[in-house]
């Protein structure tokens, strides 16, 4: 997706300008209880998931044409066959066979994996949905009980991580929404702070606390060299943290974690002065957080060998590393399309164009990636067995 400049946004409607300023609102209220500023992680925290103001957690449409992007899950049920295929291989090698999934979005993805792994025999004993949106959680439920009514009584909507737990682990679109730290480097790493400025938001420099100054630290001791000076980028501080607990809560099965991402080095290359950040308003996308609060979605890029190396120290090991056109491929897609010259002329040119956005460089098909992590003696799954791009973390 071509990056755009603000200013060539459209224009939000009334409503929705409306709830912004009110998030707008609430952020100067942390920012003037802060001193004046506040870090960029925690805008983006506010700015996503405030109660009742923040992106995901407000009730606003996000998902497919009336939203402002759209995930795999949405474009085709071609994803998730390939998945229930790959699910349905760890299954068979665990006692206790069940799904966990993390931010289910419209729960598009949930009703099509239930649905494919009843047509390959392979459903789960439990299938648990870890939501923080109130109103996403409540639209999962919807979709199921329309489109999976069978299947609804073993889906079950829980507010941890479920400890212990054997099967299969999904996140997908997850680690790129988990507030991220801006720092520039100078002399000494400086922290982006947000502040106010003439109605809206501007970044400032500020010294940077120890936890920011030794995660840069790190990331240059690892690169073998110092950033440049004026480099601006991101660091996830959550994120390692989140994903070892994840792993580490599974007993045994295997973690699909997909996302747009690369690994340490491609993340922090010397080209890259900027960062990693990409916004989402009406299907535009752009690089500026700090307009449109509470309607935008704010992401940034995953840096894969930083989830790598928390997957391990949860305990877990290093399925495989592939782009998204990898996966399906080696997964099974071909499978699913076989029948495809039996299908009317329009459903071809549809599926067509669905394994296209799907698979395609220019579009998710390399810029999205997966990470499989095993715990327990489980084989990589078929998708996990070419191409594989674990030496590149």
């Amino acid at each position: 997706m071509q990056l755009e400049a603000p200013s060539s946004l459209p224009k939000p409607d009334a409503q929705s300008a409306a709830h912004s300023e009110q998030c707008a609102d609430f952020l100067r209220a942390r920012m003037e209880d802060a001193g004046g500023s506040i870090s960029f992680a925690e805008y983006m925290q506010h700015a996503l998931y405030a109660p009742g103001l923040g992106y995901y957690v407000a009730g606003a449409r996000k998902f497919g044409a009336q939203g402002d992007f759209v995930t795999a899950p949405e474009v085709s049920p071609l994803f998730a066959n390939v998945i229930a295929r790959q699910c349905a291989e760890v299954f068979a090698q665990v006692k206790v066979a069940s799904i966990v999934e993390f931010g289910a979005g419209s729960g598009r993805l949930a009703v099509d994996l239930l649905t494919k792994l009843e047509t390959l025999g392979a459903l789960p004993d439990h299938y648990q949905i870890l939501e923080v949106s109130a109103d996403l959680k409540q639209r999962q439920q919807r979709l199921l009980r329309e489109e999976a009514p069978k299947q609804l009584a073993r889906v079950e909507w829980v507010d941890a991580i479920p400890p212990r737990h054997s099967g299969v682990i999904i996140a997908n679109e997850v680690l790129d929404a988990l507030p991220v730290e801006r720092f520039t480097r100078r002399d000494a790493v400086c922290q982006l702070r947000v502040r106010a400025n003439n109605g809206g938001f501007e970044f400032v420099e500020a010294e940077a606390p120890k936890h920011l100054v030794d995660a840069v630290s790190a990331i240059e001791a690892d690169l073998g060299d110092r950033l440049p000076d004026g480099f601006t980028s991101e660091v996830s501080l959550g994120a390692g943290g989140w994903v070892s607990e994840l792993i580490a809560s599974l007993r045994e099965g295997m973690a699909f974690l997909f996302d747009y991402g690369i690994s340490r080095r491609e993340y922090y290359t010397v080209e890259r002065t900027d960062g990693w950040l990409r916004c989402h308003f009406r299907h535009h996308a752009h690089n500026d957080p700090l307009v449109l609060p509470g309607i935008q979605d704010i992401t940034s890029w995953v840096d894969y060998t930083l989830v790598a190396e928390a997957a391990v120290s949860g305990g877990g090991e290093i399925a495989g590393y592939v782009s998204q056109a990898q996966f399906l491929t080696g997964g099974g897609l071909d499978v699913e399309i076989q029948d495809m010259m039996n299908l009317p002329p329009e459903r071809q040119l549809e599926l067509s164009g669905q394994v296209k956005l799907l698979t395609l460089p220019g579009e998710m098909g390399e810029h999205f990636k997966c990470l499989g992590v095993s715990r327990g003696s489980i084989a990589p799954p078929t998708a996990f067995q070419t191409a594989d791009r674990t030496h590149t973390l």
